[in-house]
């Protein structure tokens, strides 16, 4: 039972998935992995079991990297993947563009992120396809080198399965590495309810930062490499970036918790219902215009500049006006109870009926 539940309340916070605790079996598994001694830097018995388990998830073998953050997962995956007078292509709304400060061009000392348009924050194939040619050579320009998607995207929606093997198939087609953001994986996951295989190598992916943060655990992310080559270098670029770390199986415990017993699966599968009853709740209310379908535990709406700020005065926490004047994006997490989301709707309700 959570905190907010016996004190009677109920939770307001929607505005990121980042806001959750980690789940109780994850906090026991450090403090199980606390008690024990084990063999620093990755030797211990918890990191080999990650990376078993990550190998019979994805039906293929699979080398694990863990660091602590999202940002690291993904801008030392791109540094395996091209070289600094590369570029990833990717989309202008991409994580790797607008939130994380420079790090995939210091950590790939210099590669260059350029973009590829495309609606609802995915690449367009077509648009793809047309920048994917790569520079043959020209020490004029930059050699591309790498596409990289978010899934699920920025603005919450999920490339499906032909989406992802169309970009696979051009990546193959002109000899570009393939990274898959995948901070919310899971949630995207449950969404197309696939198997993770054909969401990732099976459609031509090399490198997926497999995001687990945002869905349970406490500080742990894992670069999933599919192609065994990229193993050496990584390990030398992890150290030297500093995201090497000696208690590896206080990270690694949190993922083993997080991967038994489908904790990640069901984690998500609440996100993203109580996204959903959430996103039904206020379709019904005046004054809401809903932007786009809600597939995943993440959606954008606009509404009127007076029921943001009387929501806001309320408690209610969440973002707004960052994409669009009066668009307010909603984030659920496995934490989310059908009380806040109810209560949530109640209010914005409310404020209709009172005008």
């Amino acid at each position: 039972m959570s905190a907010h539940e016996d004190r009677g309340m109920i939770n307001k916070v929607f505005s990121s998935d980042n806001t959750a605790g980690a789940a109780h079996s994850v906090l026991q598994a450090i403090m199980d992995a606390g008690m024990a001694i084990q063999q620093p830097y990755g030797n211990d018995e918890h990191s080999q079991q990650v990376e078993q388990l990550l190998a019979e998830i994805f039906e293929c073998p699979v080398s694990v990297f863990l660091v602590a953050t999202g940002t690291a997962a993904n801008a030392l995956a791109l540094s395996v993947l091209t070289p600094p007078w590369g570029s990833v292509l990717c989309h202008p709304q991409s994580h790797i563009n607008i939130d994380e400060c420079g790090a995939p061009e210091f950590f790939t000392h210099g590669a260059k992120l350029a973009f590829v348009d495309g609606e609802h924050s995915k690449l367009c194939p077509k648009e793809l396809a047309a920048k994917a040619v790569p520079n043959t050579g020209d020490v004029h320009t930059v050699q591309t080198a790498v596409v990289s998607v978010s899934q699920i995207t920025e603005t919450g929606s999920v490339y499906s399965l032909q989406e992802l093997s169309e970009i696979g198939r051009i990546c193959k087609q002109n000899k570009l590495k393939f990274h898959m953001d995948g901070a919310r994986f899971t949630n995207a996951l449950v969404s197309l309810g696939c198997s993770p295989a054909a969401m990732t190598w099976q459609a031509g992916v090399d490198v997926l930062s497999f995001g687990a943060t945002k869905n349970g655990t406490l500080a742990v992310e894992a670069i999933v490499l599919f192609d065994p080559t990229l193993a050496k270098e990584m390990a030398w670029r992890r150290k030297r970036s500093g995201h090497l770390m000696s208690k590896m199986s206080l990270m690694s415990a949190q993922l083993v918790a997080y991967l038994k017993q489908d904790l990640w699966l069901n984690n998500a599968r609440q996100a993203n219902a109580m996204a959903l009853r959430l996103d039904q709740g206020l379709r019904s209310i005046n004054g809401i215009d809903m932007q786009g379908e809600t597939v995943s535990n993440m959606f954008f709406c606009k509404m009127p500049k007076a029921m943001i700020d009387s929501l806001l005065n309320q408690g209610f926490y969440f973002y707004s006006n960052r994409w669009g004047e009066n668009v307010v994006r909603l984030v659920t997490n496995f934490t989310t109870k059908e009380a806040d989301v109810d209560g949530f709707i109640k209010a914005a309700k409310q404020w209709d009926l009172d005008q």
